[in-house]
């Protein structure tokens, strides 16, 4: 290989991490849509959810159907069209989307958003399919890392911006608009906002369609078959919406028609008691305690129904992932990457880790508006939600450290500045913005801890998922306990343990799979869509238990996270793989 071949198409990278920092903005943008929507369109939890069900589900359905495609022609549909194609399809893809997200808006449609939502992430899963390839191949292949973490930690300053500029296009600069007052707002700054984003997609699909420096990025590599997963997979799918169709369904029944009128009776009865001394307030009293009584006897067991089949929908993809794996073990062929345990096993991880980072965000704003946690209105939320995805920017930043082959004090040193540089910035961009930060300065102690598990990490992966991991089940634990300030910073601290875990789990999976390394990259792709689910689960849990009680929700995905990386350390040193050498990879 030549020295023309090795050096680094800086231009072309430059040109390529725009598309990883929209990645970061619209998906952390969403914690912040989602308290909106909930009280635009009087939403329950569960619904209010479905915002990243249709982004995440996006991914996933945008990765199965590339899979699909390459398997039966037998050439990688992004290999063919090449990287930059890619790209630009993918980008022009998400300006469709981002046309669609207007008319909903403009229609008030809330159905009609989260189509446009889809829409967008269809891009963007084309977009991640190729884009991280694409970064290893604008240079030397053995700094190829260097340049994926590049991207990474654009993705993430895309994720600490994205809240703070969509709180600013719903809410002005306003921190005192009640949640009444949310339905009375105009949303001409949502259509400004789209305009722009869907702009943004075109101009950079411009960047990359006339600029010469950026290369095809053709590859003619065979797809290894793996029928036997393809049909599993879509059998998944399907029965995924078996599950779905009937919690749909049940908020047009007549029990849930009749508790929306129930609702609006008990709302018009309470606000006549608040306003008016001259009527009978015991009479009144008595027919709210009626109305709720009426509501809960329809309520229950609506609510249970739903719940049980969303745990069906969490039961049909632990059980196909592991039948896959079950049948593959019994006769590999046909199931491809699917043999490998670390695979089956990393499939579940990125599943709960994805869904996990963003149920946290997600329901975040719900729980900031209980009294033992500030009562915050939604107007008020933007520099938490930008905290708590900001601290995956801490995270990766310092996680991209090991690229620069540092050692002794300089790596020390590293370690400890570049966590603290970022937890600045997150402050600097809120309070440029007029943010009141003051609540969030002590958060800065769970930095220093995170700082504490990198060091002792020591860039393993089992060994820094696992103690990640344990942060992440601790720091649940502590906001399930407590209230107040301590339960808000650990719960936001949740997105320091979740920051270093997806190069970790990544590199731990494919490790051992020899020529289906590419096949079992795709797979765990694929399961980004725990974004889709496991936020709605909690979502529906917190509407029967409470939002408080529903983030043991997130406890669960901890632990699994955990037990995952002890149980793939103990397959891979049966395999003879030594664990410890293990370089971390990928961007998420």
């Amino acid at each position: 290989m030549n020295n023309k071949q090795i050096k680094t198409n800086y231009p072309a990278l430059y040109t390529l991490i725009t598309v990883f920092f929209f990645w970061g903005f619209i998906a952390a943008g969403n914690s912040i849509f989602i308290p909106f929507c909930k009280h635009y369109f009087s939403l329950d939890q569960f619904q209010s959810q479905l915002i990243d069900f249709a982004f995440y589900t996006a991914y996933y359905m945008g990765a199965l159907w590339m899979f699909t495609i390459g398997n039966f022609t037998g050439n990688d549909i992004v290999g063919k069209w090449g990287y930059k194609k890619s790209i630009i399809y993918g980008l022009l893809f998400s300006a469709l989307g981002a046309g669609a997200m207007i008319i909903a808006v403009e229609a008030n449609l809330y159905t009609g958003m989260l189509v446009g939502l889809f829409i967008v992430a269809l891009g963007f899963s084309l977009q991640q399919t190729a884009a991280n390839p694409f970064a290893i191949l604008l240079g030397d292949p053995k700094t190829g890392a260097s340049r994926v973490n590049l991207g990474g930690g654009i993705n993430s300053f895309g994720t600490t911006i994205g809240p703070i500029v969509v709180g600013l296009a719903l809410f002005g600069t306003a921190t005192s608009i009640t949640d009444d007052q949310i339905k009375l707002l105009e949303l001409n700054k949502v259509v400004i906002l789209y305009i722009c984003v869907g702009l943004l997609f075109v101009g950079a699909a411009a960047l990359f369609y006339f600029s010469k420096k950026v290369p095809s990025g053709v590859s003619e590599e065979p797809v290894e078959k793996a029928n036997k997963a393809i049909i599993t997979l879509w059998t998944m799918t399907l029965l995924l919406g078996v599950m779905f169709t009937p919690v749909f369904q049940s908020y047009k029944s007549d029990e849930a028609v009749k508790i929306v009128s129930l609702n609006k009776e008990l709302t018009q009865l309470k606000d006549v008691d608040l306003k008016n001394d001259t009527i009978d307030k015991d009479s009144t009293y008595h027919l709210i305690a009626a109305k709720e009584s009426e509501i809960k006897v329809l309520q229950e067991p609506l609510e249970q129904s739903r719940m049980n089949w969303l745990i069906g929908a969490l039961a049909v993809v632990l059980g196909g992932i592991l039948f896959s794996y079950t049948s593959a073990k019994k006769k590999s062929e046909g199931w491809g990457a699917m043999q490998y345990p670390q695979l089956v096993l990393g499939m579940l991880a990125i599943f709960t880790y994805v869904g996990v980072e963003v149920a946290i965000g997600s329901n975040l704003g719900e729980l900031l508006k209980l009294k033992d946690f500030g009562g915050l209105e939604s107007s008020a939320i933007a520099p938490y939600i930008s905290m708590y995805w900001g601290s995956l920017m801490i995270g990766r930043w310092a996680g991209a450290i090991s690229v620069f082959n540092l050692s002794g004090i300089k790596k020390t040193i590293a370690l400890i500045v570049v966590p603290l540089i970022a937890f600045g910035i997150i402050l600097g961009v809120n309070i440029v913005t007029g943010k009141d930060m003051k609540p969030l300065y002590y958060y800065v102690l769970c930095v220093l801890i995170q700082i504490g598990a990198f060091f002792l990490s020591k860039d393993k992966p089992a060994r820094t998922l696992i103690i990640f991991g344990l942060f992440g089940v601790f720091a649940m634990l502590i906001g399930l306990f407590t209230t107040g300030t301590v339960a808000i910073y650990a719960f936001l601290a949740g997105g320091l343990a979740c920051s270093i875990m997806w190069p970790s789990i990544f590199s731990l999976s494919i490790i051992g799979l020899g020529k289906y390394t590419s096949q079992g990259s795709a797979f765990l792709v694929m399961m980004i869509l725990g974004g889709g689910i496991i936020p709605p689960i909690q979502g529906k849990l917190s509407d029967i238990i409470g939002i408080h009680q529903s983030y043991i929700i997130a406890v669960l995905c901890f632990a699994y996270l955990t037990l995952f990386a002890i149980l793939v350390k103990g397959i891979l040193k049966k395999q003879n793989i030594d664990v410890d050498a293990i370089e971390t990879e990928g961007s998420h």
